[in-house]
């Protein structure tokens, strides 16, 4: 399988540029190890899935744009590919699994997509089907090039705004995020940035894949446990392929540490993350990621999304 390569996220990013936020990095929580923030919830949609979606979008040929696109998600990808299609005049449709956040599917319809419940082990064979019957496009959430190239802009961005960067921690659900970073950092800095994933202990089938050598899928009703909603899903055959190169490590953390973290992320810094964006955060407040002393420049965790239920979000920063 060819990877991706810095030069399609060097394409992606020129393709993209004005459609998307370019993100700032800002300081982590005070009191806490030293690290900077680049929180992606910044962007329209809330979270850093709009890069890919906007890639792929525009690559796009007039007939694809005429029928439209479909994908799966629980909720950032589905939002992203509603509103750069939206956004490039170009038909929505949404799978979505039974449960996901009301927030994220209201959001999804707000920007004119239509969208289509499934039970979660069925919604990419529902997405695959009206792919085959409507003449659809599909955008997966990771396992697609053009989505890896769009996610890895994130990398490039932050090699540029803190060249004394050392390491770098990224939430890993499919791996698209991860793969398209390490693909960045790899390319123009190997061997003197890391590249570090976080899973929840939940959902961490790309930790014992990683560990094992060969690709492991979990079961819907085992990657449900976890609150961090939009990280249950597995690694693909492309996305491990490029985490198996690429990914420089992966750490996992527990329930508690997540909410401390959203908690902390909201009090300590004043930003609203949803337990899947708080993942990198939590993995570096709980010690899973060392970090260089009086040095927050040289580690940076990606803050992935924001898009968190009100009520749960308050529950979540009021605590136990």
């Amino acid at each position: 399988m060819e990877l991706v390569t810095v030069d399609d996220v060097r394409s992606a990013a020129a393709r993209i540029e004005g459609s998307i936020v370019r993100t700032p990095l800002t300081a982590g929580p005070a009191g806490g190890p030293p690290f900077l923030l680049k929180p992606e919830s910044l962007q329209p949609t809330g979270a850093f899935k709009l890069r890919g979606a906007t890639n792929a979008v525009a690559l796009l040929n007039m007939g694809q744009r005429r029928r439209g696109v479909v994908t799966h998600s629980s909720g950032n990808h589905g939002q992203a590919l509603a509103y750069a299609a939206r956004a490039q005049g170009v038909p929505c449709t949404v799978v979505v699994p039974e449960g996901a956040p009301k927030v994220k599917v209201d959001r999804m319809r707000a920007w004119d997509a239509r969208v289509v419940m499934a039970q979660p082990a069925e919604r990419e064979d529902v997405a695959h089907g009206l792919e085959r019957d409507e003449g659809l496009t599909l955008v997966p959430p990771f396992d697609d090039d053009r989505v890896i190239a769009g996610q890895g802009t994130v990398g490039l961005e932050i090699l540029e705004q803190s060249p004394e960067v050392t390491t770098i921690v990224v939430p890993v659900g499919g791996g698209g995020l991860a793969s398209g970073v390490a693909t960045a950092v790899s390319a123009v800095h190997s061997g003197s940035v890391r590249v570090v994933g976080v899973e929840p202990e939940l959902a961490a089938d790309a930790a014992e894949s990683l560990r094992t050598g060969h690709l492991v899928s979990w079961p819907p009703e085992r990657t449900q446990r976890t609150m961090a909603d939009g990280v249950r899903v597995c690694l693909s055959q492309r996305t491990f392929a490029h985490l198996s190169a690429r990914l420089d490590d992966i750490v996992t953390v527990t329930e508690d540490e997540i909410a401390h973290a959203v908690a902390v992320l909201a009090h300590g810094a004043r930003l609203v993350a949803e337990p899947s964006g708080a993942l990198a955060a939590a993995a570096l407040l709980a010690g899973r990621v060392p970090t260089v002393p009086g040095r927050a420049e040289a580690t940076v965790a990606v803050l992935s999304g924001g898009n968190l239920d009100p009520e749960r979000f308050a529950q979540l920063v009021a605590g136990p």
